[in-house]
């Protein structure tokens, strides 16, 4: 029986970060940068949902779109923005293909009227139902159980959040110390 998933990456991240004197120029190796390999992951891994996504006529971007919809329909334009981490102008434009193809509508609301709501349609909603065989189809295509998938979702989310909380302390101000 093989390790979980979050310990193979772990024990894999430990040999990565201890090094000695004479491995410290190892450290500059491209295959030693977490950034290559996430960024490299990132490709590789929206390409294998390409296929897959093709079949229910969505791009990736349109997809992550109707995930959040599917969670909940009606959503603000700005609601959509912050639960998929863009900006509302990146969003538009997914929007406006979407609507093109009756999956969403999109209308502003009568109590704000800068505010758009964006709603499924029946055939948003209806396509929901095909997606559902999605996560099985990519995780048999990534070599990943439910298991191992759960462990590198919860390995990428605590990635965000430190991301996030770095981004935010140099946004108020701090800046990172050159000696560490």
């Amino acid at each position: 029986m093989k390790p979980p998933l979050a310990f193979r990456i772990a024990v894999e991240l430990k040999a990565m970060t201890q090094t000695t004197p004479a491995q410290d120029e190892d450290d500059l190796l491209l295959e030693r940068q977490l950034c290559f390999a996430i960024s490299v992951a990132s490709r590789s891994i929206i390409s294998a949902y390409r296929p897959v996504l093709a079949e229910l006529n969505l791009t990736h971007p349109q997809y992550l779109v109707m995930l959040a919809l599917w969670e909940r329909s009606p959503r603000t334009v700005k609601d959509l923005s912050s639960a998929l981490m863009l900006e509302p102008a990146t969003i538009s434009p997914l929007l406006k293909r979407l609507e093109t193809s009756g999956l969403i509508t999109r209308r502003r609301l009568p109590a704000d009227e800068r505010s758009l709501a964006v709603e499924l349609t029946p055939e948003g909603a209806a396509l929901r139902q095909r997606a559902l065989a999605v996560p099985a189809i990519m995780g048999e295509r990534l070599g990943l159980d439910r298991s191992d998938a759960g462990e590198l979702h919860a390995m990428m989310q605590r990635i965000i959040t430190a991301t996030h909380t770095t981004r935010e302390g140099l946004d108020s101000g701090e800046e990172l110390d050159a000696a560490s």
